[in-house]
């Protein structure tokens, strides 16, 4: 008897994409956050100025 459709993933296609998201999805998404995040201080002290009391 066959397994159905959702059952049938085989267990090196979850290897595969399991080392695709260690390996090269996690540590992109994670530059592109922590960078995304730098860009936004940047622009708003470019703004509103370096944080601190006013001089």
């Amino acid at each position: 008897m066959r397994k159905p459709a959702a059952q049938a993933t085989p267990k090196g296609k979850e290897t595969r994409l399991f080392l695709f998201l260690v390996v090269c999805l996690f540590p992109l998404l994670s530059i592109a956050l922590v960078g995304g995040y730098g860009f936004f201080i940047w622009f708003m002290q470019m703004l509103l100025g370096p944080p601190g009391p006013p001089s």
